[in-house]
């Protein structure tokens, strides 16, 4: 979504259009040296895109919402937890928090009461997944099965409901029985007069009232859209309670509309439910949505919603469908999502916004969903999220009126929205000021400055640019505005470091992109590749340029002036860059000898999973290793590929089955491995370690490269320290060493240290950072190993390198909270939790807020750490102590 919202300028600043042919000849030695190119083309080539107003659900303080969830989630009546889970799940989706966002809807899925609530909430656990569609396959192989993406039994989840008054004609007088005749089409039709009249009050009264049926033999039903077969099913169903299997399609319509009609509830419900059991296609649900939407036939609804939504995103591409959504009344939104409308349509919403933003289809599903917003938070949501469509549409005034309602329920962000919409109507001082307003009214947050900076000039805007950076270091805007801006000064060196600041800690396609062309305006295309594979790798349907040169195209253009390595070659590489830890220029190079190698395609796509989960990019990682399974050069492979598939995705004890089922037909390096991974990672019983190290000693003894040997290596040294075999442990981290494998040296520096030797330790870790690319983990880890101001200074690197890793933050607060400085240790604390929801933080902070009696505050931070993790043990014990000091 983030990537295709793509926010208009309110600038009318004219976009060059970029011909990667001027600067890319085909032919070598045909290029312009970088000073000969005009500024205009230089600026066209690293123009940077003003951010986005993003249409996420962004609270000024998410601890405070969070905790307010929390709390009402613990007193709550059980139906209302879904949509509690819902407003959790859109506050982890305006953090980036992928892996609790999926917890948030999970758990909207797991307390869901009512069966629009399972199928809605199941199917956007199954859209959220989309990455992992292989699961369900083979999870089905070991016998098991994902819940949320089970059948439901629609009609036993609809309980039939009585209605009112049915008593008056089932148990009243009962009058002698006698045969009347519905005459239908010319045919004459047999039934019992009794019988039919307790179908329905409207029959009681007109066969058994005052009415001239009630004397009559021959009662003319032709005028009531009902065929002779249709009629005789009714009366069969008079006498039998149930419909026959035999009816077709269209005699099953006719006795819906004549039983809704005659207000026949126990024949209405029958058809309801049989003809919920034949939607079975998407034109089935089309069809009979239609049908159920006109007779108020909930059963049937239902199994034509749940049609629908398995078949995202692929059925919001059918008009029919789309139409059905888009123009549903109040009325007929409760008979399609009962209570769960909103949460339909947010469902809804996400799905094409993903698709196109700017859509017809999605400013309908965005009006729709403001219609159902019921509470606070949801207003606040719909208001902002419709607000930014009608801004990517140029609906101005529309936008400005939807954006202030979000900011009236309470949604501060918005204001960002309006002073864009302000900027393009030529106000920019109003804009400025807008946010300064917002500045000085509530606790400062990076996307403030940021938003503000657009709209300052000077020294102002790098003001603001700086402190946009200080709050929220993962703001991506800053890095590129002042890389870009650096770049026009052609101090290239400048404006590679500064992008690479970010590039250190997030991977983002946005920042890689710049440096690509930074690396192509310098001429450097050995390093513009390694960062078009990258970006590839990541993402292979990417387009540059705001989406006007594919990424493919480039990595040609640029291949073209590239001394080609021959596969010694590149394996080499991959030695040299894997030991150096530099995991991009690793993935680099294994694109391109996925690219030129027609042979042991999975073992690669298997390293490439490793090096994009070290990297943070799960989806990639995973379509990696479903590609390692596809390209798998033997059975025993696959297994192994399945077997990590499965264990990456939560489900241990199968991948545990599949690397004894890979071992079973050949003993590998990877399938012990991968048992010995998953069993230490699975296993309590400390017994275990025994067999774990015997597992990675059958690896080693398998044929392998150095690259995984020393892995292995590694993590069997890390295992002997866990058993206190301390010299074992060294030589493994030696030999894994002695094949380069760099990470050793973080072992080795740990059984100096337990063996009390810290000048020895410390060595061994700034011989890690020498080697290291990536070095932030090594600065933290150096860090236990000093002296206290030499730790002050290498967690101070650690937050300049990655401002994410959260011990320097702990540490730096526990620190000032025993010096007594009570207040500075908070500060430390809140200015990373401002754009970080970790535990740990969390837990210190309330911690530290029930140490000065600020009962409150610790109360909010427990809370809001118990919906990061709700059976976080110490943070359940200290929440309960807490309580007992609250008034």
């Amino acid at each position: 979504m983030r990537n295709l919202f793509l926010a208009d300028s309110c600038k009318e600043t004219q976009v060059h259009i970029f011909n990667p042919q001027s600067w890319l000849q085909v032919e070598r030695g045909k290029l312009s040296k970088f000073s000969a190119h005009s500024p205009s083309s230089i600026e066209s080539l690293i123009k940077v895109a003003e951010p986005t107003v993003l249409p996420l659900f962004k609270p000024i303080d998410y601890v405070e919402v969070l905790a307010q969830i929390h709390e009402e989630l613990e007193s709550c009546r059980p139906h209302e937890k879904p949509d509690l889970y819902l407003i959790q799940f859109q506050v982890f989706r305006g953090l980036g928090e992928v892996k609790l966002l999926q917890r948030s809807i999970h758990c909207a899925w797991g307390t869901a009461r009512t069966v629009h609530e399972k199928l809605i909430f199941g199917a956007w656990l199954k859209y959220e997944k989309k990455g992992e569609q292989p699961i369900s396959d083979l999870l089905a192989s070991c016998g098991k099965c994902n819940q949320e993406c089970s059948s439901l039994d629609i009609a036993s989840e609809i309980p039939f409901q009585k209605p009112e008054g049915m008593s008056v004609f089932n148990s009243g007088e009962v009058k002698q029985s006698s045969t009347i005749f519905f005459l239908v089409r010319g045919e004459y039709i047999a039934c019992d007069r009794q019988k039919i009249a307790e179908l329905s009050p409207p029959f009681h009264t007109m066969l058994t009232g005052c009415f001239t049926e009630s004397v009559q033999e021959v009662i003319d039903m032709s005028e009531n859209s009902i065929s002779p077969i249709s009629m005789r099913a009714v009366c069969d169903f008079s006498v039998s309670g149930s419909l026959s299997d035999l009816l077709s399609l269209d005699s099953l319509i006719e006795i819906l509309i004549f039983a809704n009609k005659f207000c026949c509830e126990r024949l209405k419900e029958a058809c309801d439910r049989k003809l919920a059991s034949l939607v079975s296609s998407r034109q089935d649900a089309v069809d009979l949505m239609e049908c159920a939407l006109e007779e108020n036939s909930p059963v049937l609804a239902a199994s034509c919603l749940r049609v629908f939504l398995q078949d995202l995103p692929a059925c919001l591409q059918d008009e029919q469908v789309v139409r059905i959504f888009s123009t549903a009344n109040k009325q007929q939104r409760f008979i399609i999502a009962g209570n769960a409308s909103f949460a339909l349509y947010c469902l809804l919403s996400e799905v094409v916004m993903d698709v196109n933003p700017r859509s017809e289809t999605t400013a309908c599903f965005l009006e729709k969903l403001v219609e159902s917003a019921l509470s606070n938070r949801q207003k606040q949501l719909a208001f902002h999220q419709l607000a930014c469509g009608r801004l990517l549409r140029k609906e101005y005034d529309e936008a400005e009126r939807l954006f202030n309602d979000a900011i009236a329920a309470g949604h501060i962000y918005s204001v960002a929205g309006l002073a864009r919409v302000c900027c393009l109507k030529g106000d920019k001082n109003s804009s400025y000021e807008k946010l300064s307003s917002v500045i000085s009214s509530y606790a400062p947050l990076g996307w403030m400055y940021l938003e503000r900076s657009l709209y300052a000039e000077g020294d102002r805007k790098w003001e603001d640019l700086d402190k946009a950076t200080e709050y929220d270091p993962t703001l991506l805007y800053p890095y590129m505005f002042r890389a870009s801006f650096l770049m026009r000064k052609q101090s290239a060196e400048a404006a590679l470091v500064e992008i690479n600041r970010i590039l250190g800690f997030k991977l983002a396609l946005e920042c890689l992109e710049l440096r690509f062309c930074l690396y192509l305006a310098l001429e450097d295309y050995r390093a513009a590749l390694r960062d078009v594979q990258a970006i590839l790798t990541l993402s292979p349907d990417y387009r540059m340029f705001e989406g006007r040169v594919a990424c493919s195209h480039l990595r040609r253009l640029v291949q073209e002036h590239v001394e080609q390595w021959t596969t010694a070659d590149c394996w080499i590489q991959l030695y040299e860059r894997w030991s150096a830890v530099d995991d991009i220029g690793s993935l680099s190079v294994i694109y391109q000898m996925l690219d030129s190698l027609d042979a042991a395609k999975g073992v690669l796509y298997f390293r490439q999973s490793l090096l994009l989960l070290r990297l943070n990019c799960p989806e990639a990682a995973m379509r990696s290793l479903q590609l390692a399974r596809q390209h798998a050069a033997s059975e025993h492979d696959r297994l192994v590929y399945e077997g990590w598939i499965l264990y990456d995705t939560g489900h241990c004890e199968e991948g545990l089955r599949k690397a004894e089922e890979s071992i079973s037909i050949q003993r590998s390096f990877e399938a012990f491995f991968l048992k010995a991974y998953a069993l230490a990672d699975s296993s309590t019983d400390p017994s275990c370690s025994t067999t774990v190290i015997s597992l990675l000693e059958d690896a080693l003894r398998c044929p392998s490269d150095r690259l995984r040997k020393g892995q292995a290596l590694n993590n069997l040294g890390s295992v002997y320290v866990d058993c206190r075999k301390l010299d074992m442990a060294a030589d493994c981290y030696i030999s894994a060493l002695k094949i380069q494998h760099t990470r050793a040296h973080q072992g080795l520096a740990r059984v100096h240290f337990l063996k009390n030797n810290r000048k020895s330790a410390y060595e061994e870790m700034t011989k890690l950072i020498e080697k290291a690319r990536n070095n932030a983990s090594a600065y933290e880890k150096r860090s236990e190993y000093c002296e206290r101001e030499l730790t002050k200074a290498d967690l101070e690197m650690v937050t300049k390198l990655d401002p994410l890793r959260v011990y320097p933050y702990r540490y730096r607060a526990a620190v000032l909270m025993d010096s007594h400085k009570e207040e500075e240790a908070i500060r430390e604390l809140t200015r990373a939790i401002a754009f970080k929801a970790d535990l740990h933080l969390l837990h210190l902070r309330a911690a530290f807020h029930e140490h000065i009696r600020d009962v409150a505050g610790a109360l909010r931070d427990c809370r809001a750490a118990l919906s990061v993790d709700p059976n976080h043990q110490e943070m359940l014990e200290l929440q309960n102590r807490v309580n007992t000091h609250e008034p």
